[in-house]
């Protein structure tokens, strides 16, 4: 037991030691890293404009972008329900019955909306024109009612 004690007191003693010095800097050790470093700075300012130059390669993952507020054509499918601020009548009373019930088969669909008042139904017909029932993408549909954006 004392020797284990005294191996203990050793080795925490040790740990107080001075470590051997490394190998002492010169002139031509600075130089050498100097000459390593501005090489290793190139190196990556040339990667950096070889990335730089590289073609953009985007995926269009939706065909019909442009029907969720990018056009006068809205889709009643997939269109989140600030679109139909463009439309005055439309938002907040028709707009968000629309969003809050779909999918549609067609847009004929959006006057069977459960307590879809006539005056409601009145401003869909104003705009029926401006409408398309697309199939539902799960990327868009879950955003139809909030997506997020906050005035």
């Amino acid at each position: 037991m004392k020797l284990l004690s005294l191996l203990a007191t050793a080795a925490t003693a040790a740990a107080f030691v001075p470590q051997q010095a490394g190998p002492q800097t010169t002139a031509l050790n600075a130089e050498a890293g100097r000459r390593e470093f501005f090489g290793k700075a190139a190196g990556a300012a040339a990667a950096a404009a070889f990335a730089a130059a590289a073609p953009a390669n985007a995926v269009v993952d939706y065909e019909n972008i442009a029907y969720l507020g990018g056009s006068s054509t809205v889709d009643i499918n997939n269109a989140n329900v600030r679109v139909y601020l463009k439309m005055p009548g439309m938002y907040p009373g028709a707009a968000g019955k629309i969003v809050s019930n779909g999918p549609y088969k067609s847009v004929g669909d959006v006057y069977n909306i459960p307590g879809m008042t006539a005056e409601e139904k009145n401003v869909i017909k104003k705009y029926e024109s401006r409408f398309v029932a697309l199939k539902p993408s799960a990327d868009y549909v879950i955003d139809r009612i909030n997506n997020g954006l906050y005035r």
